[in-house]
């Protein structure tokens, strides 16, 4: 059966390259097209599409807005265009924090320069999130308020649009994780058993951005490992995410330098479009994204030099995300003896990357994604 698409957006090119495009793929099927947010709401109730494409800045009512609303009224996964600036940025994360499930870059001159390459990536991308746990009302944003955001959210939001803290003001507490309705969760593993580990490990990709959230808000300022984190992203977001994560978190995030030094505490995020290595110094080595490689930050090219550096001290933890990134970098901390942790198939929006952990038996320990951060406090502490 023929996956069933909303195309939203206020460009009438725009409309029209991309319903053309996902209707040049035969199990790809354009059932509507939505000119704004308000549109978009209506024709996902009519039309109960498996995948939503949506613009962000159109009138009326923008993407974001228009993502929470779907979210709460028939939760549908959302693929969100937008640009590849700081800005960009900052609109893509909030369009995540509100329920959509992946992003791709709107750029026009791709989608006349190279249009095998566009119809390429688009059709992979509506056919994987249309196979994501987003429709689960599990997945559902926070409820939709006609009032203004406030600027402090409040207790138990977990809101990605936290201020940055007053100079010279201690760090905040760690924000509790998004409530949300339960799943049906399958049994995961007893609580851990504690360890001294020298890092921390984290690896992610589609659904990872809040994933992160949800596990690092849980961690004390504190925390006594060191923490690297390994997420798929462009170069042009991986800077505003960690800012954000490092406003919203009890421990300090940043983007990760060349020459950075591991510390208790601190969370590195590989830098978008390059790799990222640990030594047993605790030193941080930024390396050029190799062309021959899928991915740029790569989860195995971090952590197999986690597990040359540090044997069997790193707790290594595989989030949300397709693809089988991980399992090799994982299968070689695991023969050094550290220890990997997956997220479970119920909490995660794309079973991909864990999966493929717990498939080659890699897996020490599965936990749904609002535990994890509780077992690295048991873990580490």
């Amino acid at each position: 059966m023929a996956v069933k698409v909303l195309v939203v957006d206020d460009s009438g090119f725009f409309r029209r390259r991309v319903s053309e495009i996902l209707s040049s793929d035969t199990t790809i099927q354009v059932v509507g097209t939505a000119t704004n947010g308000k549109e978009a709401i209506e024709q996902a109730l009519a039309l109960k599409p498996d995948v939503i494409t949506m613009d962000y800045e159109m009138p009326m009512m923008d993407g974001i807005t228009a993502v929470r609303h779907i979210m709460q009224r028939c939760p549908t996964p959302v693929l969100m265009f937008s640009s590849l600036t700081h800005e960009g940025a900052r609109v893509t994360l909030d369009a995540l924090d509100a329920g959509a499930v992946d992003y791709l870059p709107k750029n026009f001159e791709d989608i006349s320069r190279n249009p095998e390459k566009v119809k390429q990536m688009l059709c992979e991308k509506v056919h994987t999130i249309s196979r994501s746990n987003r429709r689960f009302s599990g997945y559902s944003s926070a409820p939709v308020s006609s009032s203004p955001a406030p600027a402090t959210p409040a207790p138990g939001t977990g809101s990605l649009r936290s201020p940055a803290p007053t100079p010279g003001a201690t760090r905040p507490a760690p924000a509790a994780a998004p409530t949300r309705a339960p799943a049906a969760h399958a049994p995961t593993s007893p609580a851990p058993k504690r360890k001294a580990y020298k890092l921390v490990a984290i690896g992610t990709s589609t659904g990872g951005p809040v994933a992160l959230q949800r596990v690092l808000t849980q961690l004390p300022a504190n925390f006594p490992a060191p923490i690297v984190l390994i997420q798929h992203m462009p170069a042009a977001f991986t800077k505003a995410f960690a800012e954000r994560l490092d406003k919203l978190c009890g421990i300090s995030v940043k983007e990760a330098e060349d020459g950075d030094m591991l510390r208790p505490g601190l969370a590195l995020l590989a830098p978008g479009g390059k790799q990222m290595m640990v030594d047993g110094r605790g030193a941080v080595k930024i390396l050029p994204g190799d062309e021959r490689l899928n991915y740029k930050p790569c989860v195995d090219i971090t952590f197999g030099s986690a597990a040359k550096s540090y044997g069997d001290k790193v707790l290594a933890v595989v989030l949300t995300g397709m693809g089988a990134d991980g399992r090799e970098g994982a299968r070689l901390l695991k023969q050094g003896g550290s220890h990997i942790w997956a997220q479970d198939e119920a909490s995660c929006v794309i079973y991909g990357m864990p999966m493929a952990i717990v498939k080659a038996g890699l897996a020490d320990a599965v936990y749904g994604l609002d535990d994890i951060g509780r077992h690295l406090v048991e873990a580490c502490l």
